[in-house]
């Protein structure tokens, strides 16, 4: 009796509910922490092989002498190490010359075109505040252009950009006068200012739209009490929108500097395979190195010097905004 008393005792134990309810609980638990990853696993693996699969292999193929004759086959192309990147980066050279002035180029209309959106879309976003009559409308209106397709838009662009037939000499010449003659929008020097407007078109709404979800987060009793202050609608702007806006202009000006700077099909839909001097932007110089001049190796690795020129300035960004936040904290 006395030899039997602790082994029944130690199996009611292990059949009692408290002792099987442990491991459930572990298994549950588990189950709650690894569901959110197990849903998550499709989508990083289409990134993975929609992003960095061919991120590598272009990486990849910078180091190899990779032209026309190799393209069936790119593995046995021949090993080239640093002399695409040497010659990418060798400014003396016609190469580098020319990938070095569309690196100015693109960087001259990312400037304008950033700052241009940013400052139509905060106009706008602060005028759309107010309330008034057709407001939804117009609300509606300024968000067409963000809304259609970029192909659509920008060849309707070009026929108005036509030197014979086109809506912008037809009102610049003929109805208001500006121009002694007809402009040539599409070649030459006027084709920055062409590629600029399209980009301001399309690109201003989007600020737009994110600016004003920004002033929603600013409570209306600021405006009220600075009203009573005296503060006009300057001070304002200065003292209460702005700095109240400096968290999601951070992120807006990153953004629209990214897109910008990677900009291809605008200037390709406007130009074609090859566009003017005045705006070889980066992204078509390196379609051209790649595609027409059919040196696959020179093209990726002007594509990789892209890459980390956006991640230092990304990185620079980030750091300088974070170290503001601390400052204001």
């Amino acid at each position: 009796m006395t030899a039997t008393a602790p082994a029944a005792e130690a199996t009611v134990r292990k059949s009692s509910p408290g002792a099987a309810r442990g491991p459930r609980r572990r298994t549950g638990r588990l189950r709650r922490v690894g569901l959110p990853y197990l849903l998550l696993l499709p989508a990083l693996l289409l990134e993975l092989l929609v992003h960095l699969v061919p991120m590598v292999i272009g990486i990849v193929m910078s180091f190899k002498e990779l032209t026309q004759f190799y393209i069936r086959d790119w593995s046995t192309a021949p090993w080239a190490g640093l002399d695409n990147y040497s010659v990418s980066v060798d400014f003396d050279a016609p190469v580098g010359q020319a990938l070095l002035h569309s690196f100015l180029v693109t960087a001259a209309f990312t400037v304008l075109s950033v700052g241009l959106c940013w400052l139509i879309g905060t106009a706008a976003a602060v005028f759309m505040q107010d309330t008034f009559r057709g407001r939804g409308l117009l609300r509606a209106l300024f968000l067409v252009p963000y809304a259609l397709p970029v192909y659509a838009a920008v060849i309707t662009w070009v026929f108005m950009f036509q030197h014979d037939n086109g809506l912008v000499n037809h009102v610049l010449h003929e109805q208001l006068g500006l121009t002694d003659k007809p402009s040539f929008w599409l070649i030459g020097d006027n084709s920055f200012v062409a590629l600029l407007t399209v980009s301001v078109w399309k690109g201003w709404p989007f600020a737009f739209l994110i600016v004003m979800a920004g002033l929603q987060n600013i409570p209306r009793e600021l405006y009220e009490a600075a009203a009573l202050d005296g503060a006009g609608m300057v001070q304002q702007l200065r003292r209460i929108t702005l700095p109240s806006l400096r968290p999601v202009n951070q992120v807006l000006v990153l953004v629209l500097f990214l897109w910008t700077f990677n900009d291809f099909n605008t200037p390709y839909v406007l130009f074609g395979k090859s566009a003017p001097e005045a705006a070889d932007l980066i992204s078509v110089h390196i379609y051209q190195a790649s595609f027409v001049t059919w040196n696959f190796g020179a093209g990726s690795a002007m594509s990789v010097l892209l890459l980390l020129f956006l991640l230092v300035v990304t990185g620079v960004h980030l750091a300088l905004t974070s170290r503001g936040r601390r400052t204001a904290q």
